[in-house]
């Protein structure tokens, strides 16, 4: 007898946390970061050695809430990224700078991955080109 009280009051309780739950899905605010690149794969072309590695990927913040991005991660330690902490609101732009060291010779293909609070999660950027020594 005892158990089946148990068991009862167990399934009351049950059935009242399930109609208290919000049946509002609209309730919250569902805006989010939609970050854009103006191009995805920064092409250096043929390069001369020692010549300066610096690029910028440049991106739009599309979406609706402010965009943040929170870590820049490369394949190698011969790609040194650079970005801004502050977080870029709705329609406007922002900028990742790229340094590759050039001291290497020969082609490259280099992976950067942005990390950020924007939709669709990480974002894959690509930097690629040869090296050449000077004549």
């Amino acid at each position: 007898m005892k158990r089946t009280l148990n068991i009862a009051i167990l399934l009351v309780l049950t059935l009242s946390f399930f109609n208290a739950a919000p049946t509002e899905f609209d309730k919250y605010d569902s805006k989010v970061a939609v970050i854009k690149f103006k191009t995805e794969v920064l092409d250096y072309g043929t390069i001369i050695q020692n010549s300066d590695g610096t690029r910028l990927f440049t991106f739009t913040n599309t979406g609706d809430a402010p965009l943040l991005i929170t870590k820049v991660t490369t394949t190698c330690g011969c790609t040194v990224p650079k970005y801004s902490k502050v977080p870029v609101l709705p329609g406007e732009t922002g900028e990742l700078n790229i340094k590759y060291d050039t001291k290497r010779l020969g082609a490259f293909t280099k992976t950067i991955t942005v990390m950020s609070n924007a939709e669709g999660g990480n974002k894959i950027l690509k930097i690629k080109g040869t090296i050449v020594t000077a004549e």
